[in-house]
């Protein structure tokens, strides 16, 4: 029961999201107007079209209304959001630091989409993350203030030392990023987290320029693996960590 609670939890977040990454980029509010509507025709969407999986299944992924076919993104991003959180309860349990890791998943969801489809982590955001994340941390108990502290060092720090040594190779909403992911993971775990999504960008790179969609000199959105390194991180972190300190001894 209480998995199907988090799932039902985890899909309607996921829904919430999908107004995040369609709004945010636009410039758009968060609570005005405070009703969804289709993008093709601009028709106020009500509650039987906006019921999370269900609706787009029930509506064989078209609109209402125009029937205009809807993008299967909205529906992955709510499953994908549903399962990340069952998996978060899965690993973690029902204690007051799922909160702080829900709410964390949220986050990297949102700038993975926002990044991928406009090249941009906006800033609002990177704060919003930035504040929530040491409100909830402390509140949850998840880490104390020292830790936040060096976390956001490392991981913002070393992100902006790499901003400023590749002089534009890096964008200023990656390196907010990194102390979002900071405050969040605290240290060291925010290290292991850009350490993995270097890697994960790096491999990533060299595939797409195998295939040939992107050339040399394209920019490559690196919040993506930085959110996918931080996942990686919160789940299995603190094992990866063990098995390497494990290897030096």
């Amino acid at each position: 029961m209480i998995i199907f609670l988090i799932f039902v939890l985890g899909i309607s977040i996921g829904s919430f999201l999908n107004v995040c990454i369609y709004r945010i980029p636009r410039g758009g509010s968060l609570v005005s107007p405070a009703y969804s509507a289709c993008p093709a025709c601009e028709h106020r969407l009500y509650p039987l079209d906006l019921i999370p999986l269900v609706s787009f299944l029930f509506l064989k992924g078209k609109c209402r209304y125009c029937q205009t076919q809807i993008s299967y993104r909205y529906f992955f991003i709510e499953l994908l959001t549903g399962l990340l959180f069952i998996l978060a309860y899965w690993r973690f349990g029902l204690v007051p630091e799922l909160l702080s890791h829900l709410l964390f998943i949220a986050l990297l969801i949102a700038i993975t989409f926002i990044d991928l489809e406009h090249q941009i982590i906006p800033n609002k955001i990177n704060l919003f993350g930035f504040v929530s994340g040491i409100i909830v941390s402390l509140l949850t108990g998840h880490l104390s203030l020292l830790n936040i502290f060096f976390g956001f060092l490392a991981a913002g720090g070393l992100l902006f030392l790499i901003a400023l040594l590749s002089r534009g190779g890096m964008g200023g909403g990656d390196v907010k990023l990194g102390a979002v992911i900071g405050v969040f993971l605290g240290w060291p775990l925010a290290l292991l987290a850009l350490f993995i999504s270097f890697i994960l960008g790096g491999l990533g790179g060299i595939v797409l320029l195998a295939l040939k969609k992107k050339g040399r000199k394209d920019m490559i959105p690196f919040g993506p693996f930085l959110a996918l390194g931080s996942l990686i991180t919160l789940f299995w972190g603190s094992q990866i960590l063990a098995w390497y300190l494990q290897t030096l001894s």
